[in-house]
Order: C-alpha cells, then structure tokens, then sequence
C-alpha cells in the first residue's frame, strides 16, 4: 500500500490532524521504513505540541534515509528547544 498524501492532506485542510496521524499510523506499522511517513507524522505530531514524538519521528526518518527532510525539521526543532532569553524570565 503506497503512502496516500491526498488523503492525508486532505484530513489536513478540514482540521482533523488525529484522523492524519491514524492514517500514517497504519502506514508506518506496515513500512515502518518511510522515512516519508515518518516525517510526514513528525511534523503534525510538532502542529499538535507533542514535541517528543515528533523529534522522535524526525530521528527515525533520517535514520532510515540520512539525505531526508527530516534532518532539517530535527535541526530546527532542536534549535527550538535550545533556545533561551533570560529577558523573558525577568520582564
């Protein structure tokens, strides 16, 4: 079963992200491989603020393909979490 986008874009466009996730959910515990799907879900799973499972996903995908989108989404995400201004704290 090939990885159906327009579906999953389509979940996308009316707001229903879950019923996306499920939809890659499936796809990736038959090809647990698609470092597509893998990213694919990494980046809703990061739309949803489930950032542990979306850096865990971005992990994956480039695990199973190096030169993947991935790799950028995970130095981003990291660049996130890393950031820090002491001037938030003390307004």
């Amino acid at each position: 079963m090939a990885l159906d986008l327009q579906k999953i874009n389509a979940f996308i466009c009316e707001n229903r992200i879950e019923d996306a996730i499920n939809v890659l959910n499936q796809h990736i515990a038959e090809h647990g491989d698609d470092d597509v799907a893998l990213y694919e879900r990494g980046k809703l799973y990061w739309r949803i603020g489930d950032r542990r499972s979306a850096i865990t996903d971005y992990n994956a995908a480039v695990a199973v393909n190096p030169d993947s989108p991935a790799r950028r989404a995970l130095e981003m995400s990291t660049d996130i979490m890393n950031f820090f201004n002491p001037d938030l704290l003390n307004p």
